[in-house]
């Protein structure tokens, strides 16, 4: 596992498109729509928050989607398609071995980016570090665990790169549009935001914890059980060729 987990860090640097973005997007984005003066004002809308101060916990939606959902069902697709995995079909290597090597470099990727924007926030925008730092981190990883896991299920059935990022889109947009990315969600319907409130990446249960507002059981269930089954029907239907 040490050997595997090093050689595909050193493929994945090689190419450091992903890395980049992964790490930088999210604080870019913050940093450009920061800059727009009514984002820094408090709204009754979001009972006397700040758009900006409730819109950070989105951007953690950006770097866990764009790397679970992208980037890892395109790797694992790739060595499909070039016939990399029927190699290493013939060592000793088990598939959620493999699996497992992807969800770490890319998770560890996705945390650094949002440390990154964590930090920019608070030294940009005063926005203040999240209340519950504790339910903060659980939520964080949960959500991380669920979206990676709908990206190893495309990952895992697509023949080809190309074909793996259509089923991986399937997941994308309505997991950016549920998470507040294309719109802060305190301006989404109230139907939207209670659904978006038990899918990946749990962007509601950050928003509570990150205000103070604690969070509710049935929020973590729904985000585990998300984690826990995705992952394990991802290595289920995981074949080498």
């Amino acid at each position: 596992m040490r050997t595997l987990l090093a050689t595909e860090a050193k493929l994945f640097l090689r190419t450091p498109l992903w890395a980049i973005l992964g790490v930088l997007l999210p604080t870019a984005i913050l940093l450009g729509v920061g800059s727009i003066p009514g984002m820094r004002e408090p709204s009754s809308i979001t009972d006397g928050y700040r758009f900006i101060d409730l819109w950070v916990p989105s951007l953690v939606v950006i770097a866990l989607a764009m790397l679970g959902l992208q980037a890892i069902p395109s790797a694992v697709a790739t060595y499909r398609e070039q016939g990399i995995l029927r190699r290493l079909a013939t060592t000793p290597v088990p598939p959620a071995y493999l699996l497992l090597a992807q969800v770490l470099i890319h998770a560890a990727v996705a945390l650094t980016g949002v440390a990154l924007l964590l930090i920019t926030a608070r030294l940009a925008f005063d926005v203040p570090f999240p209340r519950h730092p504790g339910l903060f981190l659980l939520t964080l990883l949960l959500g991380l665990v669920s979206v990676f896991a709908l990206g190893l299920i495309a990952a895992a059935i697509a023949r080809t790169s190309k074909s793996a990022g259509g089923l991986a889109m399937i997941a994308f947009f309505p997991i950016m549009f549920l998470g507040g990315v294309y719109l802060p969600r305190p301006l989404l319907p109230a139907v939207i935001q209670t659904i978006g409130a038990y899918v990946p990446p749990g962007t509601q249960p950050l928003q509570d914890a990150w205000i103070g507002n604690g969070g509710q059981p049935l929020q973590f269930a729904a985000l585990a059980a998300f984690a826990l089954g995705g992952t394990a029907l991802a290595v289920r239907l995981f074949r080498w060729e």
